[in-house]
């Protein structure tokens, strides 16, 4: 039961990306070029997803476990350090070259897009690194 919700979330987030035009790289760098041909759509859906996102957030905060039964884990940190800034220039950097960020490169990869495939592998490389230097640091 569990994989058929995360499938039908998953599948509707897709679609509102694709609906809102966020798997379109082209669309990202506008809202990003504040210099030029400026596109504040983008905006419009982050502030859609952030008062949708604090609704859920204000209702799980009340439960003990999620709808399906499982036990709620939210998250709880509010530590600010230079790895979370490092993390966060790094993604954001990644974010404007390329004008993807991972849950529109899943998108892309699903609909057989070169640019998708390879920012996911980037992506899973990056990721393949953190966890080895993290090994080394530990």
């Amino acid at each position: 039961m569990n994989i058929l919700f995360a499938f039908a979330s998953g599948f509707v987030f897709g679609i509102g990306l694709i609906l809102a035009g966020m798997a379109n790289p082209a669309k990202v760098q506008g809202f990003l070029d504040l210099g030029g041909l400026w596109d504040p759509s983008l905006a419009l859906v982050m502030g859609g997803g952030i008062i949708v996102g604090s609704i859920a957030f204000a209702f799980a905060k009340r439960r003990s476990r999620s709808l399906l039964g499982a036990p709620m884990h939210l998250p709880n940190g509010s530590h600010i350090d230079r790895r979370l800034i490092g993390g966060n220039v790094l993604f954001g950097i990644g974010w404007g070259l390329a004008g993807i960020c991972p849950g529109p490169a899943l998108v892309l990869l699903g609909a057989g897009i070169g640019k998708g495939a390879i920012f996911v592998a980037a992506m899973l490389v990056g990721m393949a690194l953190f966890e080895l230097i993290e090994r080394a640091r530990k």
